[in-house]
């Protein structure tokens, strides 16, 4: 981060500021419209308007960028995220599934089990 920057990194305990990323396109179309005048880059005055906006759009860019590759998977690209999601999909499915088999084995060697206790424990048998 910057120096003299009061936003923190993100962390598991902080919320990341939805406000840095909903003042990126305002500061984009700024840097645009100052590029768009009529009287462009001719004066000083308005090549350092352009070059404080651009610094400005840059700064809270990179601010934006830190945030983002800080968050838990923000280093994945949406493929590899989707990737990761379906194999957890069919893992978890799969898991289902034996935990569907086990317990209906369970319950069937239970019943196994006790037919065969009252038998061996029935009077006269």
């Amino acid at each position: 981060m910057s120096e003299g920057s009061d936003q923190k990194p993100f962390d598991n305990k902080s919320a990341v500021p939805a406000s840095l990323y909903e003042g990126l396109m305002p500061k984009l179309a700024n840097v645009l419209e100052l590029s768009q005048r009529p009287e462009g880059i001719t004066t000083n005055d308005a090549k350092g308007a352009i070059l404080d906006a651009t610094n400005d759009f840059k700064l809270t860019l990179a601010r934006a960028k830190e945030f983002a590759v800080a968050m838990p998977g923000g280093e994945s690209v949406v493929e590899d995220q989707d990737q990761v999601l379906k194999m957890l999909t069919q893992l978890r499915d799969k898991k289902r599934e034996q935990l569907a088999q086990f317990s209906t084995r369970s319950l069937a060697s239970h019943y196994t089990k006790t037919d065969v206790d009252s038998t061996a424990s029935s009077p006269g048998a």
